[in-house]
């Protein structure tokens, strides 16, 4: 069978932060762990180069990059990214800006690649929001952008909207940013992205799913971009500690393979990142974030396998 590729990094799940620290730093290995289990081959996985600083400029202020880098940035602007400084962070954070730019490199080449990390759309041109240190999304866009990719769509389904994204790219044609969002959520100060469809709490499966289906038509007819840059977050889910919707597992599934199978139909390739996602409990939470890899398999044994994997998971937790 065809494998998409995986672009993974052990480093994502290797920072220390304090004791009840609200960011499930554990997921990214743990999906990583289930994937393995549900018989995915090792020569699936792709670790990528950490992006450069030249890259991180295409995006981000100099003085902003070098205060993170040096660790001296100061103490409120920290507070407002959200995790203590140290160089480990800013090493996780130039990895994973680095696999983002690798998973967009080879869905250019192979029209799908998943990124098991990613998504960190709240980073600003000079400053951090939210979990976010850099944006990877936007980072990854200017360099494919460099290197001839004509028009690039950010499809952005986390829950919270991609304003930092929305800003960066706001006078720019050639990359077109769509967030869909929940309206009362964070941030409380939206940007404008050039499509934004911010829904109420509470919203459900079925009029979220339509939702998804209808901007996502109207974007590609509209754009036809070369590139879609898909967040896949999953703090949609109806458990999610910061979510504020009502959308099940089955839907996130129905989600993303509209998504997937929309770009493959019309031969436009993909790049997905996992997004946000903020169960205390990593099982679950595992679950849920496993469905975009579920939607991208081209077959039918190995989500058969991934729901056995899971099924084993919640007995072992229960």
């Amino acid at each position: 069978m065809h494998w998409p590729a995986l672009i993974y990094h052990s480093c994502y799940s290797e920072l220390q932060l304090p004791p009840n620290h609200r960011y499930p730093i554990g997921k990214y290995r743990a999906l990583y762990q289930a994937l393995q289990q549900a018989g995915v081959p090792q020569s699936c996985f792709t670790a990528a180069l950490p992006a450069t600083e030249q890259q991180l400029a295409l995006v981000h202020q100099t003085d902003y990059i070098d205060s993170l880098q040096q660790g001296h940035i100061d103490a409120k602007a920290m507070r407002r990214i959200g995790f203590p400084w140290s160089p480990e962070l800013y090493r996780r954070s130039l990895q994973s800006v680095g696999g983002t730019i690798k998973t967009a490199q080879l869905a250019m080449a192979q029209g799908l690649a998943l990124h098991l990390s990613g998504g960190y759309h709240h980073a600003f041109a000079g400053e951090g929001s939210g979990f976010c240190l850099f944006n990877d999304l936007a980072i990854a866009a200017k360099v494919l952008q460099q290197q001839g990719v004509d028009k690039i769509l950010i499809f952005d389904c986390d829950v919270h909207q991609g304003d930092g994204t929305a800003l960066i790219f706001q006078t720019d044609r050639q990359i077109i940013t769509a967030s869909l969002h929940g309206d009362k959520n964070f941030p409380a100060r939206k940007q404008q992205s050039d499509w934004d469809l911010a829904l109420p709490n509470a919203t459900d499966d079925g009029a979220y799913l339509e939702a998804v289906q209808q901007s996502l038509d109207y974007l590609l007819a509209l754009h036809q971009p070369d590139l879609v840059l898909y967040d896949a977050g999953v703090d949609i889910h109806q458990n999610d500690d910061l979510g504020l919707l009502h959308i099940s597992t089955e839907a996130v599934l129905a989600r993303d393979s509209y998504v997937v199978n929309s770009c493959r139909d019309r031969q436009i390739a993909l790049a997905a990142v996992i997004g946000g996602g903020y169960q205390r409990d990593l099982t679950a939470l595992t679950a849920v974030h496993l469905q975009l890899f579920k939607a991208a398999f081209d077959s039918r044994h190995l989500p058969h396998q991934i729901d056995q994997v899971l099924a084993l998971s919640a007995v072992s937790s229960a």
